[in-house]
């Protein structure tokens, strides 16, 4: 196997932890992104960074010499202009794929969402068959589907390509989960559909690299398919919070709303607003209605399971948010 190796997205939360894995296992990794501050970083563990907008038709990729291609870069958001969703999750993406046969590169792991499965009903064991909502929720969820769609048909004997939908991420530098839970601590106050008691499955980093790596290794096998991957332990939406909440000591008074009253709101926000509302559809969906994942087909295909518990993912996020600012 080739041992150099391309990753996009490689200054987010996930991106840092499969850059650092790729690294301690001996590989030449080259890491693509738009956080200058944080590629510096990443060039003194050892990484070559590229500060590059996937986006820009005119970028050149250096991709000689390639073998693998780990593609995270995304537009990730809960609202925002449709047009921007599908420029940087579709034609980023042919474009990367149709550069990557170009260049001879083997391997093409995708990392997608399961935003795709998201409706305003309770989904437990769902597994790559489960059928999808006749509409997609948002923009993000259609556009991500339509890039998935694309990398698995563009699987082929030289290019193996395997997307992985991976479910709620914990990382120390996370984006999404842990700063909202954050920035509910500090409020003292926090809004919870259905009292809490949808079901998430938290996945830990790690285990989201492993996956990875996993698809990697077993692409003759896993070629042209999705494979969900969750931290396989379902905890309640109040359990969550609860132990981010313990854990800051910081006390935050959970309060009961109904989830299609968020949703509804969330639709009328996003209607009227010119920059993200406060309140999203995606948001509703997300954390009103319980979804988790039959995990058969990635340990089957992929040899792979989660190794973490999702509440010790938690602790090994914030502990070592805590480090890096205690040496800040």
């Amino acid at each position: 196997m080739n041992r150099r190796t391309l990753v996009t997205g490689a200054t987010g939360g996930l991106g840092r932890v499969l850059v650092a894995q790729l690294l301690a296992d001996g590989r030449e990794v080259l890491a693509l992104g738009r956080n200058v501050a944080v590629g510096a970083e990443l060039e003194a563990q050892g990484a070559r960074f590229v500060a590059t907008d996937l986006c820009d038709p005119a970028c050149r990729l250096p991709l000689d010499g390639v073998g693998t291609i780990f593609h995270l870069a995304a537009l990730s958001a809960p609202w925002g202009p449709e047009a921007a969703f599908h420029a940087a999750n579709v034609t980023a993406t042919e474009r990367l794929l149709a550069d990557a046969r170009a260049a001879g590169a083997a391997r093409f792991i995708h990392v997608s969402t399961p935003s795709i499965y998201a409706r305003p009903r309770d989904q437990i064991g769902l597994t790559e068959a489960s059928p999808l909502p006749p509409r997609l929720a948002t923009a993000y969820a259609r556009t991500k589907l339509e890039g998935e769609q694309a990398v698995l048909a563009a699987h082929d004997a030289a290019l193996h390509t395997v997307a992985l939908r991976p479910r709620a991420i914990i990382a120390p530098h996370d984006t999404a989960l842990l700063p909202r839970l954050l920035r509910a601590a500090e409020k003292g106050a926090m809004p919870l559909p259905r009292s809490g008691r949808a079901l998430v499955e938290p996945t830990d980093a790690r285990d989201v690299v492993a996956a990875m790596l996993a698809a990697e290794a077993r692409s003759d096998e896993a070629g042209g398919k999705a494979f969900n991957v969750s931290g396989g332990i379902p905890i309640s939406l109040r359990q969550l919070v609860s132990h981010v909440f313990s854990r800051l000591g910081k006390p935050v008074r959970l309060v009961p709303v109904p989830a299609r009253f968020v949703l509804a709101a969330g639709a009328l926000a996003e209607a009227l607003a010119r920059r993200e509302p406060a309140i999203t559809r995606h948001a509703a969906l997300t954390l009103g209605w319980s979804q988790t994942f039959d995990l058969a087909a990635a340990r089957q295909t992929l040899g792979w399971g989660p190794r973490h518990h999702p509440l010790a993912a938690i602790d090994w996020a914030l502990d070592e948010r805590q480090r890096e600012q205690s040496h800040a």
